[in-house]
């Protein structure tokens, strides 16, 4: 199981919000930035944050990625 957070990147172009600016006001740390480019996880508390900066759920910014069922 993985994450993809394709439809943050989106979310900033319809809302017009530069990756920085975002940063910024979201108050994210470079690192944590990275690991956003790179689906990978963080935490819930950012994730919240995200949220509340860009007023929007969980699932606007991000899908989980599921395996396939063998």
């Amino acid at each position: 199981m993985g994450v993809n957070y394709s439809k943050l990147w989106h979310l900033l172009i319809e809302k017009k919000i530069s990756k920085p600016k975002f940063r910024e006001v979201a108050g994210i740390s470079p690192a944590t930035y990275t690991k956003l480019n790179q689906d990978k996880y963080v935490s819930m508390e950012i994730m919240a944050r995200i949220c509340e900066t860009l007023q929007c759920n969980i699932g606007d910014v991000m899908d989980i990625e599921h395996k396939e069922l063998k």
